[in-house]
């Protein structure tokens, strides 16, 4: 099996649980989730030597996992300088660019204290990802986010209707 084939069957796995993720109400088991799918992730980023996504993912688990347990804008400044350092130091064009701005979305969304306004921000940075992922060629990736951002979309109308509010939602 190549490379690209494992890359792509890693995220048929990775849909499992991100599919998973927004159908709880839970933000504890929605991070809880994503971070298994992170590690999943990372590891297809890596086959496809994609180094600034790689470490990006790598973060993203590691910071999936921590909001578990708290919601510090300190912790999530870290994060955010993490990424940032990540990306200058794998910095190799418009790809590098994108996963950055998607994963800095998404760590402040796993930083909010509510379910509500996380799926919002996380509906934004994964359309950041779609992109990404089309960019790279990746159909696999491309078809997950999509599936992300219908299952976040789904549950968001679940749980909320089709209004979004802004207010009230950190």
């Amino acid at each position: 099996m190549s490379t690209y084939t494992l890359s792509q069957c890693l995220i048929v796995f990775a849909i499992v649980f991100d599919i998973l993720s927004f159908q709880f109400k839970q933000k504890q088991k929605i991070v809880a989730c994503l971070s298994i799918s992170g590690v999943l992730i990372t590891s297809h980023f890596a086959l496809l030597e994609q180094w600034t996504a790689t470490i990006l993912m790598l973060l993203a688990t590691i910071r999936y996992f921590v909001t578990i347990f708290s919601h510090s804008k300190r912790i999530m400044s870290l994060f955010l300088c993490l990424n940032a350092f990540a990306l200058i130091l794998t910095f190799s064009g418009v790809l590098s660019v994108l996963s950055f701005l998607g994963s800095s979305l998404q760590t402040i969304a796993a930083f909010c204290k509510n379910d509500r306004r996380l799926r919002q921000l996380m509906l934004i940075g994964t359309s950041v990802w779609l992109i990404n992922n089309a960019v790279l060629g990746s159909p696999a990736a491309v078809v997950m986010e999509i599936l992300f951002i219908s299952s976040n979309i789904i549950a968001y109308y679940r749980y909320y209707g089709f209004v979004i509010h802004a207010k009230n939602s950190n």
